[in-house]
């Protein structure tokens, strides 16, 4: 499976760095780099990591996250992990990455209500 990664700065002053399909060995060094990029070039306050079409991530992946997240609160810039899918998220709850990443608790969903008598 192909993968972009892209950064762009958004109009709030927010660097964001979108990712489209795997994060893995083979482009790990890449997602760090273009978050290493974005908090030097931009020297945006916020982060953003867009995993909305992210399809897959492995443990190099996380490293290239905890990497990018390293170098975001070193330029004192807040860091963001967004829209991971519910699997995504799962990993990040194991690992105990969700609170790094601006992620929080897990919120559980409403209990539903019976309904008749």
């Amino acid at each position: 499976m192909e993968s972009s990664i892209t950064r762009s700065l958004d109009d709030d002053g927010s660097a964001v760095v979108s990712v489209v399909g795997e994060i893995d060995f083979s482009n790990a060094d890449e997602l760090a780099g273009c978050i290493r990029d974005a908090v030097d070039e931009w020297s945006a306050a916020v982060v953003r990591v867009d995993l909305r079409a992210a399809s897959f991530i492995d443990s190099t992946g996380l490293g290239a996250l905890i990497e990018g997240y390293r170098a975001a609160t070193a330029a004192e810039a807040r860091f963001l992990v967004v829209n991971p899918s519910p699997s995504f998220r799962r990993v990040l709850d194991v690992t105990g990455l969700c609170d790094f990443f601006g992620l929080g608790e897990v919120v559980a969903a409403e209990p539903t209500q019976a309904t008749g008598a």
